[in-house]
């Protein structure tokens, strides 16, 4: 069976299971193992001097049994692939998550700053109902392109070995990836090894989103302001939705009890925003996960042929 046909398969799994809490309340999560492999080459090696060249063999020596685990994997059929791949692709519990803050947000403000704490790293106590929404989007829009398009990009690209290399580097990157005294020297490599597996995918999320929307016309425009974004990748995607929904995003917004004052994304847009919205960007993840299906179904139809 072509890759094609193994990634359309995992997708339509996905989205028909997502994360099944009877089984992974009985199993671990293959991402919380990556998790504690992680935790456990930062405990060991993030001390003492030489952090850097440290954090450098972590991530090859994470990247290498990623890739080795992935190629063993393959060669037990396509049956463990499609399973493998499926427990990998963010799709439907993305869609959930984002969901739920709409959800919360039209019972209470209260609600909605509770939902969108369990998706968001900024604070959200102060939160007023317009920033619970720009918070949900700007979500939503960065994890489905490193939860969805990416995974699916590199399992394309590269088979299992690809996939698992992406997800290990992305759980670390969210792990040791900080600019702080701790991680700036030991996650350096993590962080930025994540940067390049998603430059591709980022952009392609943002091509995606903005062709299915009519906004390809303000492609300067998206371009512009994800470079205006801190990180190299995530703008992409986040300008793109704020094109595609008409609405504002990012702005000034809270960490560590600090103000940030950022600046607008789509300016122009809405401001006055909330659950409706949100809603509406959940089916704009379904819309361009659609498409998405579709395209790997041609290829897959194409090769077979």
């Amino acid at each position: 069976m072509s890759t094609a046909a193994v990634l359309a398969l995992a997708m339509a799994l996905d989205a028909l299971l997502g994360e099944p809490r009877w089984l992974w309340d009985r199993l671990l999560h293959p991402a919380v193992l990556m998790g504690r492999a992680v935790g456990w080459c930062d405990r060991r090696f993030n001390a003492g001097t030489g952090r850097r060249a440290k954090g450098v063999l972590v991530m090859a020596g994470l990247a290498l049994g990623a890739i080795l685990l992935g190629a063993a994997l393959a060669e037990l059929g396509w049956l463990v692939e499609v399973i493998v791949a499926a427990i990998f692709l963010a799709q439907k519990s993305l869609a959930q998550h984002v969901g739920a803050v709409a959800d919360a947000l039209r019972v209470s403000v209260g609600n909605g700053r509770m939902a969108v704490a369990q998706i968001v790293g900024r604070d959200t106590a102060a939160m007023d109902e317009p920033a619970i929404a720009r918070a949900a989007i700007e979500s939503a829009a960065e994890n489905f392109s490193d939860g969805v398009i990416a995974p699916a990009l590199w399992f394309l690209v590269f088979g299992l070995p690809g996939l698992l290399l992406y997800k290990i580097t992305n759980t670390a990157d969210s792990m040791i990836g900080y600019r702080n005294d701790r991680y700036e020297a030991f996650g350096w490599a993590a962080a930025r090894f994540d940067d390049l597996l998603n430059l591709v995918p980022a952009r392609l999320t943002a091509a995606m989103i903005a062709a299915l929307h009519g906004a390809l016309g303000d492609w300067p425009a998206i371009v512009r302001e994800a470079g205006q974004h801190r990180s190299p990748n995530a703008g992409w995607p986040e300008a793109a939705a704020a094109r595609a929904l008409g609405v504002a995003l990012s702005g000034p917004r809270a960490y560590d009890g600090r103000m940030r004052d950022f600046p607008f994304v789509h300016e122009a847009g809405r401001k006055m925003i909330g659950a409706d919205e949100i809603d509406a960007t959940v089916r704009l993840l379904w819309r361009v996960w659609g498409a998405g299906l579709a395209l790997t179904v041609a290829g897959a139809l194409l090769f077979a042929g």
